[in-house]
């Protein structure tokens, strides 16, 4: 768990809105018979639902009245400016794909962040009504069985690690040499989890998450949550992933720079 440092309690407050609202929005269309997908590309699937919508609207109507000074950028209505010099940046549904599956894996992401990245987040799942948050003073989570304190994973070789990424493809040709470099030399990998493995990585229950791709929605509730647990988020040359594209999150430094040195040639 990172060092305390002052933080600002009503972003909390608002965090919490706006996810409970998202899963009040979301929840009813969950595996409902009706549930419609549009897709947002005219070559390949990356499908949007009315709940990624309702979501969304849900979370800027909270900021509107709450935080009407800081900016947003949504997945799927884009970026709001403001002037305050912090941006909740927010995905309705990450893993849309696993949610018109009818698989627990997706989640709502909620960060907020400074000129210098996220320093606040929140991976909610609301079906099975686990809400994992990283900040300033801490990383904690709540679910099932009541609150607890979240801590990553100690330091073990590669050769034992477990690793997680969404697709197997990955990205394109490089991303995926330099992702199977590295879960060749693991003990396990799984596949298709989206922002529910970044989850698991600030649980302790896994040691590396490898994605290419990325937009900065996707990415920085993750970096806020798991960095607060203990872990560490750059990308594939060990520079900040906020803005998106490749990313390397590792449960502990010793296990990020084995995963580093292999990644940074591709």
């Amino acid at each position: 768990m990172t060092t305390a440092m002052p933080f600002d309690m009503d972003i909390r407050r608002v965090a919490h809105l706006l996810a409970d609202a998202a899963r009040e929005a979301i929840l009813p269309h969950f595996r409902g018979s009706a549930l419609l997908a549009e897709n947002k590309l005219s070559a390949g699937f990356d499908p949007v639902t009315i709940a990624d919508k309702a979501a969304e609207h849900a979370m800027r109507d909270i900021l509107r009245r709450e935080r009407p000074d800081d900016a947003v950028l949504g997945e799927e209505f884009g970026a709001q400016a403001g002037r305050s010099g912090l941006t909740w940046v927010l995905d309705p549904i990450d893993g849309t794909r696993g949610f018109i599956s009818g698989t627990p894996t997706w989640g709502v992401l909620i960060a907020v962040s400074d000129a210098q990245g996220p320093f606040y987040g929140i991976i909610d799942q609301p079906y099975i009504a686990e809400r994992f948050e990283g900040a300033p003073d801490g990383a904690g989570m709540s679910g099932p069985f009541g609150p607890r304190a979240l801590v990553t994973r100690a330091p073990r070789d590669l050769s034992e690690a477990v690793v997680f990424t969404t697709f197997p493809e990955v990205g394109v040709d490089g991303d995926r040499a330099g992702f199977h470099a590295v879960a060749s030399r693991a003990r396990l990998t799984r596949y298709g989890m989206d922002c529910y493995a970044y989850a698991l990585l600030a649980a302790g229950q896994v040691d590396l998450v490898i994605e290419a791709g990325l937009a900065p929605y996707d990415i920085q509730a993750p970096i806020a949550v798991v960095q607060a647990a203990g872990g560490v988020v750059t990308d594939w040359q060990g520079g900040p992933a906020h803005g998106g594209g490749r990313a390397l999150a590792a449960a502990n430094p010793e296990i990020h720079a084995q995963a580093l040195e292999i990644l940074r040639r591709y």
